[in-house]
């Protein structure tokens, strides 16, 4: 059994995703990031990063002791060495699907997660952030475009990929972004295409009802005001 410390964002979508598309069975944990749950000691104590998602594995490949696992990067190499699924075994196109897993974790994530972040969540409009992350946004929007022209497939190339199910939820965001897939046709037709997967519409789903529909200051300072000096002294517990 896997289980799953999640909380339905794009990130935490990744798991829930791969985890329907390999049929591995989970126990959801949720981890209410807006009332600083990720900042418990149990919860650091698998995920000493302080986010989520992160799993432990109770059933391990060759037994021993339950494996956790941190950074949803990580979470998926894992899980794909654990069932043999969505990552090639030749070195070449494992390659490919691991540069474009990479892209994801160190581009197209934390940009479009500063690009979200100044365009909803910061409380005063800072022209030349959302400007600078917005052009961002669009630039990689672009690059994944050209790549999915070159395939003509999926990401990294004729097979679905963990690189595939990482980049898909950040692109469900489009709308948040302020990008439009009209102008990204070969992204469109990729992200078309992926959201007919059952096991992706299922792993979306997880969780919806624990979405808030608005953001109280309490969970303002859960997910923005944190140092780790206030870690540390436990001003994440919020009531």
């Amino acid at each position: 059994m896997v289980n799953l410390h999640y909380w339905p964002t794009p990130n935490g979508w990744k798991i829930s995703i791969m985890l329907e598309e390999c049929g591995l069975p989970y126990k959801l944990v949720p981890v209410n990031i807006g009332k600083g749950e990720q900042f418990t000691q149990e919860f650091m104590a698998i995920s000493p990063n302080n986010r989520m998602p992160a799993i432990v594995d109770d059933d391990p490949a060759g037994g021993g002791e339950p494996i956790t696992v941190f950074e949803s990067g990580a979470i998926l190499i894992y899980l794909a060495e654990k069932t043999g699924r969505f990552m090639p075994a030749d070195v070449r196109n494992r390659n490919q699907v691991l540069q474009w897993l990479m892209w994801q974790m160190g581009g197209l994530g934390p940009m479009a997660g500063q690009n979200g972040h100044f365009l909803l969540y910061a409380p005063e409009k800072i022209p030349y952030a959302i400007d600078r992350y917005g052009r961002e946004v669009n630039r990689l929007y672009g690059v994944l475009n050209d790549q999915l022209g070159r395939t003509d497939a999926f990401v990294a190339g004729p097979e679905y990929s963990i690189a595939d199910m990482a980049i898909f939820p950040w692109i469900r965001t489009h709308k948040a972004q302020n990008v439009s897939l009209d102008d990204f046709p070969h992204v469109q037709r990729w992200y078309n295409a992926l959201f007919q997967r059952p096991a992706a519409k299922r792993g979306l789903d997880l969780g919806k009802e624990l979405r808030a529909g608005t953001m109280t200051e309490e969970a303002r300072k859960a997910l923005f005001g944190q140092t780790a000096q206030s870690v540390r002294d436990g001003d994440h517990r919020l009531t």
